[in-house]
Formats: structure tokens, C-alpha cells, sequence
């Protein structure tokens, strides 16, 4: 695992339950604020529980792919968790 990708997880573990971050934001905390296409590959391919990746978001504010059921399943985990969706 890369240092950077170390990073974003690091990140994406410390997104509090009801919020979300955008791929550009976790990519600036965890270092490379233009890596944010980085992060959705990184994010693609964790399937690390412990890992809250339904907590990231594209830049326009959609939801984004999830790779655990789709984007359906994205919305329902997050309006679960107190996210007001638009």
C-alpha cells in the first residue's frame, strides 16, 4: 500500500458518521489537493469495512459510484446516518 493511499484512508476513517467529504478534499487533507481522481481510484478498490468510503462524494456534490451495491446503496447508508441528500 502506498504511502498516499496510507493517507487517504486515514482520512476517509476520520469522516464522522452523518457528514461526507468530496474526493477534492480528502485529497487536499491528505496531502496532493489536485490527487483527487487518485482518491476515487483509491476508494474503488477498498473494500475495507472499517475503511467509510460511502462517505466520499464527487466535487459537484452527486453521490459517486460505490462499489459495495451501487449508488442506491450509497443513499440509503448515508440518509441513514443523517445526511441530507439534495
Amino acid at each position: 500500500m502506498s504511502p498516499f493511499t496510507k493517507k487517504v484512508f486515514a482520512v476517509v476513517k476520520n469522516i464522522p458518521k452523518g457528514k461526507v467529504l468530496t474526493y477534492r478534499e480528502v485529497a487536499k487533507k491528505a496531502g496532493s489537493p489536485r490527487a483527487f481522481r487518485a482518491v476515487g481510484s483509491i476508494l474503488k478498490g477498498n473494500f475495507d469495512p472499517s475503511v467509510p468510503c460511502h462517505r466520499v462524494i464527487k466535487n459537484d456534490g452527486t453521490l459517486g459510484d460505490y462499489n459495495r451495491g451501487g449508488t442506491s446503496q450509497k443513499q440509503k447508508i448515508l440518509t441513514a446516518e443523517g445526511v441530507r441528500l439534495i
